[in-house]
């Protein structure tokens, strides 16, 4: 009996020792979000096991990646949108791979050969309607002192959404962003490391608005049954946000990383993606009712692609003029 237990113990540890393990970086609400409901999807289509690891905004977790260059312990990396997919590839951080599921795009020009685009949607101001009367339409709306202490941006050293709404300023302004900058700093009640933090705030009723996205008024329709936070895209155009999932350079688990990239096309993922991204999903999946409270994008504000090579530059211009140094 007793050899028989030591049989099974034996037997079991070297079937568990046997499992493939993928490891993937990513950021803070796809661990807590969607990828709860995906995970036990492709671990058991693959008999493998996923490890979610996240260190914050999608920039902390690329900083956590430039820390480990020389010995990376992730496989993928989810998250990178279009700005931060460029500084990982300056930094050889990812490799390129072209997935067998690309002719799903609905938008085959959001491919990168190093970033695999699972969700995207524009960046917008959004606010509380039960406190703003008057919301702002454009950038100039925003400096209005009747918006002073009431407004939350996050910050694009750490954050995502933070670097788009930057680059959205770059978009408007071109070389005098700062000079928006240096007035809409005094209308900040504050600046938080992510977008968790930021949408905490207006949930709470400690802010009346937020950088957030355009699909916002779809997230309030669909948990409050009224568009509470309503989203604007102001006058001046919209910015499209793009997120990426990428191959890490020297991953030990290639395969399975690509298999993980590739499911994320796949209408299992993708018929997630609106409720617990509340993004756009990049296939022809069916869009839920609430969407139909995402504003139109009318026109698209395009970024030089040297803006976006020389993100460290303008970081520290944006870091001397609104924090200080």
């Amino acid at each position: 009996m007793k050899k028989a237990l030591i049989y099974l113990i034996l037997t079991i540890s070297v079937i568990s020792l046997s499992v493939e393990k993928l490891v993937v970086y990513t950021y803070d609400s796809f661990v807590s979000g969607i990828g709860k409901e995906i995970v036990p999807i492709f671990e058991k289509k693959y008999g493998c096991k996923v490890e979610l690891l996240s260190f914050g905004d999608a920039g902390t977790v690329l900083s956590r990646l430039m820390l480990e260059k020389n010995n990376p312990k992730a496989d993928v990396i989810v998250g990178l949108d279009q700005a931060l997919l460029i500084r990982a590839i300056e930094n050889d951080l990812v490799q390129k791979f072209k997935p067998e599921n690309l002719s799903l795009l609905k938008y085959p020009e959001l491919y990168n050969e190093y970033g695999t685009p699972y969700d995207f949607g524009a960046i917008a101001i959004v606010y509380n309607k039960e406190k703003i009367k008057n919301p702002p339409k454009s950038f100039n709306d925003l400096l209005k002192d009747e918006f002073r202490g009431k407004i939350v941006v996050e910050d694009p050293r750490t954050s995502s959404t933070g670097l788009s709404f930057l680059l959205w300023t770059i978009a408007a302004f071109n070389e005098k962003y700062l000079d928006f900058w240096s007035k809409f700093k005094d209308n900040l009640l504050t600046i938080t490391p992510g977008w968790d933090e930021a949408f905490e705030m207006l949930e709470s009723g400690e802010a009346d608005i937020m950088v957030s996205y355009a699909t916002d008024g779809a997230y309030s329709y669909y948990y409050y049954g009224n568009v509470k936070y309503v989203p604007v895209i102001l006058d001046e155009g919209a910015f499209v946000q793009v997120e990426y999932a990428s191959l890490v350079k020297n991953a030990k688990n290639v395969e399975l990383a690509k298999k993980f990239i590739e499911f994320l096309l796949s209408d299992e993922f993708q018929e997630k993606v609106p409720l617990n991204q509340w993004m756009l999903p990049v296939t022809n999946v069916k869009l839920p009712e609430a969407f139909k409270y995402v504003p139109e994008i009318k026109k698209v504000l395009e970024i030089k692609n040297d803006i976006y090579k020389n993100q460290e530059r303008i970081l520290k211009e944006w870091s001397k003029e609104v924090i200080g140094g």
